[in-house]
């Protein structure tokens, strides 16, 4: 309950979350869960791909080999011109995966699986939840700065 409250004052820019976008996304992510259901005893090794445009408010779920699993449309994201859009919604979409984690953990998805944010144009945005068998990061990039760090790394290595 607590973190539903939460949810209705995120902001995105000047915009503030509506129970109606609550409900949607929460809807959204309860498809995708049934849609992928524990009980079916096939177990499917994938990840969560969510897309989600800025244009439309159109919010749609792949898995790893481009099939669709759901969509819907955010009434509230269509046509929103802020520049924190993607931040935005990643904050959004991390608290309704974190309030409703037994229902995620609970899918017929092999661990680890993640569920990532991307554009309409199929970039990575970020990684909104990542499961394994003991653990759960839900917020930050487990790999940001990950390429930096390599980098670094191997500078050290060739001085050496």
């Amino acid at each position: 309950m607590l973190l539903q409250m939460c949810l209705k004052h995120i902001t995105m820019g000047e915009m503030k979350i509506t129970d109606q976008t609550v409900q949607q996304i929460e809807r959204f992510f309860r498809k995708i869960a049934q849609k992928l259901d524990a009980s079916a005893d096939n177990a499917v090794l994938t990840d969560i791909h969510v897309i989600v445009s800025q244009d439309s408010g159109e919010m749609l779920a792949f898995d790893d080999d481009d099939q669709e699993i759901t969509r819907c449309v955010v009434e509230q994201w269509i046509d929103y011109k802020g520049d924190d859009f993607y931040e935005g919604i990643t904050q959004v979409l991390r608290a309704q995966l974190k309030r409703l984690h037994e229902v995620i953990d609970g899918m017929g998805v092999l661990k680890p699986f993640s569920v990532l944010l991307e554009n309409d144009e199929r970039e990575h945005v970020a990684e909104l939840y990542v499961a394994d068998d003991d653990t759960v990061i839900i917020g930050g990039d487990i790999m940001k700065d990950m390429d930096k760090d390599l980098d670094d790394f191997f500078d050290k290595l060739m001085k050496e």
